[in-house]
């Protein structure tokens, strides 16, 4: 008698749901059913299409640390200028064959994952070149952070020498209980260069002080980052190029490529879903968990809110996977011990707002030394370091991918605003919000007002889980969760942990590994982003 075939529900549409549900598809007896809270794919990694110019949400360079990842796109989309070829294919599943003990591929999964040829298609990505700097000052310097001529010149002889012996002072006393995000930058940096690039930027993004951030977080963002590296990649710059994507000797904020889909971020992940639906997996829109049952250690059912029928309905499952934010998930079980559910309450979030404006033209006072090309900065990104506005990140969407301008005599940008929900921030209306982006970018000198010839205001809910509030007893959410054998928290806010969209990604891979091998514990999910094979180097 044929098995009945076995269900594993996912929460979340995001680049870890679809991961997920995508390392299932070729395991015949599970059937992954995603549902999706919102009515888009992709969750923070879509790509918004505004009148035929498109919006890369926080900005997504596809680059990993991880082969495994860098194959997996590019099984989906292969890079543009490379042999239309299915090499990467047959290693991923000759892999997966070895890993589980198959003594056959599944030849249809090969046909249908076959690849376009990437010189006739959109359905590619796109080999681009890092450029983001820091302004601050009326001044562009490089990001991260360099010690070169110009730097110094920028800086001045007085600031210069201060950060220079403060940085000498950390290196001789160095803090060693570092608790605070604070005292993570100054025992790395020293606190002048703490003061001039850290501190500002880094309380705009979280809302509160650096005092009051656990160091968890610099631990996690930047392990690798450190003067000394910057030094040494500078200096080893000079004499040998890398020009290979995997640059597995560079620290990852000082990448100089990256690979990104033709029209987007979401590009990616809306081929997935499609790959998904394709071999028989489910993806339901504006479907929310509000409810789970559970039986003998096991979740066995949840229940959804149909967002567009206004009912409920329950569907049982044998996996759950939830990318859900830990404070909704926990709340969405009927007996929780009254301490975890204080946790839960008290996680914090930061809410992301970001404006597209559509220009006839930059302007860039005072920077004549600034090579353009047709009258556009070179950045993929800007940091905006400047105390007097609130703008965070200045996105140039033309030098991510000229395809996601309609118009390319245009320049297409967006201004990135973190926010709490309620604030005065996000409050304003749209049209209120255009102006206030607007005024602060005239302010700082880098657009005209009357250059402006479009815009739209994007709002997005709990993108960065904080570091802060309740975050020190996470520990209490994690063993409550993990005594539930079937369910699986995954991403970015599913773990409640700033990932990146490879680590992401890879706690999808490694939870579904869990399910098909029987590994009960989840310890090798959370390892992912904290040992050195997977984390920023």
């Amino acid at each position: 008698m044929k098995q009945k075939q076995k269900i594993a529900v996912i929460i979340g549409a995001g680049p870890a749901g679809l991961t997920a549900a995508y390392e299932l598809l070729d395991k015949n007896d599970i059937k992954p059913i995603i549902l999706e809270k919102s009515g888009v794919i992709g969750g923070i990694s879509q790509t918004i299409n505004y009148k035929g110019n498109r919006i890369d949400i926080g900005g997504h360079r596809f680059f990993s640390k991880s082969n495994r990842i860098m194959r997996w796109w590019q099984n989906i989309l292969p890079l543009q200028g490379a042999p239309a070829k299915d090499d990467l294919l047959l290693d991923r599943n000759i892999s997966l064959s070895r890993e589980y003990g198959k003594k056959e591929l599944k030849s249809s999964l090969l046909t249908k994952y076959k690849s376009p040829d990437p010189e006739k298609t959109d359905k590619v990505l796109l080999n681009r070149s890092r450029v983001s700097r820091i302004f601050f000052i009326g001044k562009f310097f490089d990001y991260p952070i360099s010690l070169n001529i110009d730097t110094l010149y920028n800086l001045g002889i007085i600031r210069t020498v201060k950060i220079g012996m403060s940085y000498l002072k950390t290196v001789l006393i160095p803090k060693k209980d570092v608790k605070s995000l604070e005292e993570f930058f100054i025992n790395r940096f020293g606190w002048e260069l703490y003061l001039t690039f850290f501190k500002d930027y880094t309380e705009k993004l979280w809302g509160v002080s650096c005092c009051e951030i656990k160091a968890d977080w610099g631990a996690q963002r930047i392990k690798g980052l450190s003067i000394k590296k910057t030094l040494s990649n500078a200096f080893r710059s000079k004499f040998y190029n890398d020009s290979s994507l995997s640059q597995k000797n560079v620290e990852t904020s000082l990448i100089e490529q990256f690979m990104y889909p033709k029209l987007g971020p979401g590009q990616m992940w809306e081929e997935v879903a499609d790959i998904i639906k394709e071999n028989g997996g489910e993806i339901h829109l504006n479907q929310k968990v509000v409810g789970f049952e559970t039986n003998n250690g096991n979740i066995v059912g949840c229940t959804v809110f149909d967002k567009v029928a206004g009912k409920y309905k329950n569907l049982e499952g044998d996996y759950f996977l939830s990318t859900m934010p830990v404070c909704e998930l926990i709340e969405s079980f009927k007996e929780v011990p009254y301490e975890i559910l204080e946790v839960a309450k008290g996680l914090m979030y930061r809410d992301f707002i970001t404006v597209g404006l559509l220009l006839k033209k930059l302007i860039i006072k005072n920077q004549s030394k600034i090579k353009t090309i047709n009258n556009i900065v070179p950045d993929n990104w800007i940091y905006i370091q400047e105390h007097d506005v609130k703008l965070g990140r200045l996105q140039i969407f033309n030098n991510w991918s000229p395809y996601l301008v309609k118009d390319l005599e245009n320049i297409w940008i967006g201004l990135e605003y973190f926010c709490n929900e309620g604030d005065n921030l996000w409050n304003m209306s749209d049209t209120e919000f255009k102006d206030f982006a607007t005024g602060e970018l005239v302010k700082i000198g880098i657009i005209n007002r009357d250059d402006v010839m479009d815009g739209i205001v994007i709002k997005v809910e709990k993108t960065y889980p904080a570091y802060f509030g309740t975050y020190d007893r996470f520990n209490m959410i994690r063993e409550f969760t993990d005594k539930f054998e079937n369910l699986f928290l995954i991403g970015r806010n599913g773990m409640h942990r700033y990932n990146n969209m490879d680590h992401s990604m890879l706690n999808a891979m490694v939870s579904v590994e869990n399910i098909i091998n029987g590994v009960k514990s989840k310890e090798n999910i959370w390892f992912i982003n904290e040992e050195e094979d997977y984390h920023e180097e």
